[in-house]
């Protein structure tokens, strides 16, 4: 009754961190908003330009679409889950036919899940097989957000295969007793590399999750560490701490996105309260300090071996490690090296003829 807004309540709420909206919505939504935006702005009710900070147009979600032509030329469109398809050794669609009756219909495409083509999929059988964080994983890693994502029931059962191996790894884990404290003075060089491959998982995911919104790249990040870790020596009180480290990094990497299993791995951990309302975790900036460099060494253009060297080396001590490499001296021999191009932290090429 006094006025449109209450200017310093919309100042405070505006602009919005993260808009996030398809594009069947530019129009009806965003192109709307702005402009009730900037009229408010120009009347003096809100301070700044636009309503939103950030702008993600999320992709679609594709799924296969099947068909029979009616006598009146329209088409009666049927469910994928109604249709029985074949495919050849590739995995490639050659033929469907209806469940119901047996008899063929067409393959008509990928097209955008719409209630027009009847190819939507009810999630919900898919969480009744496999459970909610399962077809989120499924979903999250799929695809990037702003790319179109299609449908896949193999996925799902790989997002599954994936889950219950970090189960089975931290039942084991926890199985075996309470570990110590870690004390990351007396790490071996091996354990000095499990623990790089964990602070290097936290750094990578949060980038792609708090400035890119790329949730599929933070997962392959958590899949990557899993491979380290299931790798790990646990034999000494030492790795047994260090894979308590890596198992809560990943339960808090996947927190946000596969919410249930994460917190009941938080909790079988050992860590009190609920996962959600921990600290996402720090970097430990010393960890990803390396002693040595594995570079890759190639004579002209084509991998010939590899040299491991002090990450403080010189050009000239890796150029005249490489060149000392019984792989380069094979492939080399005879013949004039003309040019040794060194990449930092990579690789090593040498130019013979």
């Amino acid at each position: 009754d006094k006025g449109m807004v209450d200017p310093a309540a919309a100042n405070h709420w505006l602009p919005v961190d993260q808009y996030i909206g398809g594009i069947e919505h530019a129009i009806l939504h965003l192109l709307y908003a702005r402009f009730f935006h900037k009229l408010m702005r120009d009347e003096g009710l809100v301070s700044s330009n636009e309503p939103f900070k950030n702008l993600l147009t999320q992709g679609m979600v594709v799924a296969d679409t099947y068909y029979r032509t009616l006598e009146n030329g329209g088409k009666d469109w049927f469910n994928p889950a109604d249709v029985i398809v074949e495919r050849d050794a590739k995995a490639k669609i050659i033929g469907a036919k209806l469940a119901s009756d047996g008899l063929p219909v067409e393959i008509g495409g990928t097209e955008k899940m719409s209630k027009s083509k009847n190819n939507g999929v009810d999630p919900q059988a898919m969480i009744d097989a496999y459970g909610a964080d399962t077809c989120r994983l499924f979903m999250m890693f799929a695809s990037p957000p702003d790319m179109s994502l299609e449908w896949s029931d193999s996925g799902v059962e790989g997002a599954s295969r994936f889950l219950r191996r970090v189960w089975r790894l931290a039942h084991a884990h926890v199985s075996a007793g309470i570990a110590g404290t870690l004390d990351t003075a007396r790490l071996s060089d091996e354990q000095k590399a499990v623990r790089r491959a964990i602070h290097l998982a936290i750094k990578q995911a949060s980038v792609d999750v708090g400035q890119h919104h790329k949730f599929n790249t933070a997962i392959a990040q958590v899949m990557t560490l899993m491979n380290v870790l299931e790798k790990a020596a646990t034999a000494s009180e030492q790795g047994r701490a260090l894979l308590q480290e890596g198992l809560e990094t990943v339960a808090l990497l996947l927190a946000p996105i596969t919410p249930h299993i994460s917190h009941e791995l938080w909790q079988r951990l050992g860590k009190q309260g609920a996962i959600i309302d921990a600290q996402w975790p720090k970097v430990d900036e010393s960890a990803l300090v390396q002693d040595s460099l594995t570079l890759v060494v190639q004579v002209n253009g084509k991998l010939r071996g590899q040299i491991e060297v002090p990450a403080a080396a010189t050009r000239e001590e890796v150029e005249a490690a490489a060149r000392g490499n019984e792989n380069v001296l094979r492939f080399t021999e005879g013949l004039t090296i003309r040019k040794v191009i060194v990449v930092p932290g990579k690789l090593v090429n040498i130019v013979a003829n």
